[in-house]
């Protein structure tokens, strides 16, 4: 049996974490926030596996959200509104999740 996915509210809540430093994160991959400007970065917190889409420098969307047990969220433009993780941030948070992934 395939393991449920993660909800968007699941997914805003690991976001959530990592902005309040309940969970820190570390950057998967070469390029630093500010190298990428347009496109997705990644990064692991306790073992989940997050990208964020970067869009001219400004935190444009959760990409997805892989946990270690197989569980994923998957962003769909399709989707209907607030089914965005950083959607459901407050504005304190996006701004904190934002400067922690330009630090990472």
């Amino acid at each position: 049996m395939a393991p449920t996915p993660l909800t968007a509210r699941e997914a805003y809540q690991i976001l959530r974490d990592i902005a309040i430093g309940v969970r820190t994160m570390r950057r998967l991959g070469g390029l630093s926030w500010s190298e990428i400007y347009c496109g997705q970065m990644t990064v692991e917190a306790d073992g989940l596996v997050l990208t964020s889409y970067n869009d001219c420098d400004t935190l444009d969307y959760c990409d997805s959200c892989y946990s270690p047990e197989g569980r994923a969220y998957v962003f769909d433009s399709l989707q209907s509104y607030s089914t965005d993780p950083v959607e459901l941030l407050s504005t304190w948070e996006q701004a904190t999740f934002e400067k922690l992934l330009r630090d990472a």
